[in-house]
């Protein structure tokens, strides 16, 4: 799988033949100033939730590239609305797309669109095919939940974990919380952004080390296969 971050919680992920790409935080946020989304490809849209730094660009994507969007049904429901086609899951279904399987898994947060409309419940991503299978948390807290996921979906790859604490999990809790999903890779998201979610880099990768745990901090832009 290639992997690419575009800052935030945007990633795009080479899955199953398609290119994902995560909640696409773009246009408004200060540390993705290098990123074009005139040069974005992407063949499905995934949104966690309906918080504007998750949402931002999704419909500019979605018309460029004429992409599905796929998230919880008032999120769909919203973007249909709008002419686009979207498919609405919710928590604890699951769906097999030409890419893969997705299950729709807890997340605990908030959720609201950029008009105020309700949002529905957030939550996180587990998705698999035959050869691999790995989660986008989406913003959350640490919750037990997730010692649910390796109990009821594959064994995970990699993992994509909010690690700037203040609006979702810090660092601390993320260690637990890969201790919970069974995973051991960890690319951390929802950090430096804002000036409440700056992290200590050096200090985050020493924690998890000392768990024998991998967290990667990945530069926006930065490309790596796993």
């Amino acid at each position: 799988m290639k992997i690419q971050y575009l800052g935030h919680s945007c990633f795009i992920v080479e899955f199953g033949g398609k290119r994902l790409i995560f909640d696409p935080f773009i246009s408004g946020n200060p540390m993705a100033g290098g990123v074009s989304i005139a040069d974005i490809q992407a063949d499905y849209i995934l949104l966690t939730h309906g918080h504007g730094d998750h949402v931002a660009d999704a419909e500019s994507i979605a018309k460029q590239c004429d992409a599905p969007i796929i998230s919880n049904y008032e999120i769909a429901e919203w973007y249909q609305k709008k002419g686009l086609v979207a498919h609405g899951l919710n928590t604890g279904g699951k769906f097999t797309f030409d890419f893969g399987t997705i299950k729709l898994v807890t997340a605990v947060h908030s959720s609201v669109l950029p008009d105020g409309t309700y949002g529905g419940n957030p939550y996180g991503f587990v998705i698999w095919n035959e050869n691999h299978c790995f989660y986008h948390a989406g913003d959350t807290a640490l919750t037990l939940d997730m010692q649910l996921i390796p109990k009821i979906c594959p064994a995970l790859d990699f993992a994509i974990l909010p690690v700037g604490d203040y609006f979702t999990m810090g660092y601390e809790d993320a260690i637990i919380a890969a201790d919970f999903i069974a995973c051991s890779k960890i690319f951390g998201c929802h950090f430096d952004s804002f000036p409440p979610i700056k992290i200590d880099h050096h200090a985050a990768r020493a924690a998890f080390s000392e768990a024998n745990k991998e967290l990667i901090l990945l530069e926006v832009g930065q490309v790596v296969v796993v």
